[in-house]
């Protein structure tokens, strides 16, 4: 079988490798389509703590084409996770998604069904090779079943839906509640989706208007734009902002952006008693007040991956599919994966959710 295998710097390689080994266990899935996110990116660049030959692909979608002998349905095993679909039932010939994530079952997060920051955490097509190949072998337990009514290309998006989700759930909306969503970007807009779900007032801030304008499309009740260089809010939107929170502000920040400046807004702008989810991720150093975070008594959280959520992110994708599909801004070919990366690295297109089609997407 043909990979993409990222074997330096900016720099894919198609070389053809064995069809992987049916272990104990597991299923073969014939991957269909793969999606790239910012992390895809730097792993491309080596800007990532990987090593490199690596096969990338974390976000993806495919077809069951083999089981393992003796294979029985594990019944949803996953520790601390909901076990919806995922893993059970799993037939020869199922469309599915697929979770990436690897953990050790036995530090003290997993035992305490935190499995996604385990210690030992990995991730398929960041930490070891993922789904740029045409055939992969995983867990069944990892497998979830795509539903009927949604479309292969779309389910491949059913991790960062996770994700979004994961931070949104961390954040523990309520209906009635105003939340911000700093970032329009893919995560920050399935949150807004969610949380426009769950009842809540969404305002969402970005630095590009026409994510703000796609913002609104998800659901959003007001979008800010922020200004580069420019206080933020400037004084109409922060009266606007006042008026929609009854003077106090919002109850809940998203902060999606992984910006330094975007944490130090959402300290500032929170409510009283107020809930931060840091979901964004950078390896650069935020200006944090000490005086806020106590006087304001907040919740400061992180978030990251997901608890066992890609089924709830593929029922969130089947409930809105125009949502779903207006992510998805470029289409690339399996034989195109470099050309992708780079126009994700250049920046000079808008850029939503890339797909690569891989060879066996035109049969699904």
């Amino acid at each position: 079988m043909l990979s993409a295998i990222t074997v330096s710097k900016e720099t894919i390689a198609f070389r053809d490798s064995p069809e992987p080994i049916l272990e104990p266990g597991h299923a073969l899935v014939r991957v269909h389509n793969v999606t790239l996110c910012g992390t895809d990116l730097h792993i491309w660049e080596d800007d990532y703590p990987t090593e490199l030959p690596l096969v990338q692909g974390h976000e993806f979608s495919g077809i069951v084409e083999a089981l393992a002998p003796g294979y029985a349905s594990p019944g949803g095993t996953n520790p601390g996770g909901t076990g919806k679909d995922a893993g059970q039932d799993i037939c020869i010939g199922d469309r599915v998604a697929v979770n990436p994530i690897i953990y050790c079952g036995r530090c003290r997060p997993c035992l305490t069904g935190r499995y996604n920051v385990c210690q030992n955490v990995g991730c398929l097509g960041c930490y070891s090779d993922g789904a740029l190949t045409e055939l992969i072998s995983v867990p069944v337990k990892k497998l979830c079943r795509v539903p009927d009514e949604l479309p292969l290309d779309i389910a491949a998006m059913g991790e960062p839906a996770s994700i979004a989700m994961q931070a949104v759930n961390r954040g523990r909306p309520e209906p009635g509640e105003t939340a911000l969503v700093l970032g329009s970007g893919p995560i920050g807009l399935l949150a807004t989706l969610y949380l426009t779900e769950l009842g809540v007032t969404v305002i969402c801030a970005d630095t590009e208007q026409h994510r703000l304008d796609l913002a609104v499309e998800f659901g959003a009740a007001d979008t800010l734009l922020v200004r580069p260089g420019s206080d933020f809010p400037d004084e109409h939107q922060a009266q606007r902002m006042e008026s929609m929170t009854d003077g106090y502000g919002p109850q809940l920040v998203i902060e999606a952006t992984g910006v330094p400046s975007s944490l130090e807004n959402a300290i500032r702008l929170v409510a009283s008693a107020g809930r931060i989810v840091q979901v964004g991720i950078s390896p650069r150093q935020a200006n944090v007040s000490m005086k806020d975070i106590p006087y304001k008594e907040l919740d400061l959280m992180g978030s990251r991956m997901s608890l066992n959520l890609i089924p709830d992110g593929l029922a969130l994708l089947s409930r809105h599919p125009e949502q779903a599909r207006a992510l998805m801004t470029h289409r690339f070919s399996f034989a195109e994966a470099q050309k992708a990366y780079r126009l994700m690295q250049g920046r000079t297109e808008k850029i939503g959710k890339i797909v690569i089609e891989m060879p066996a997407g035109g049969l699904a």
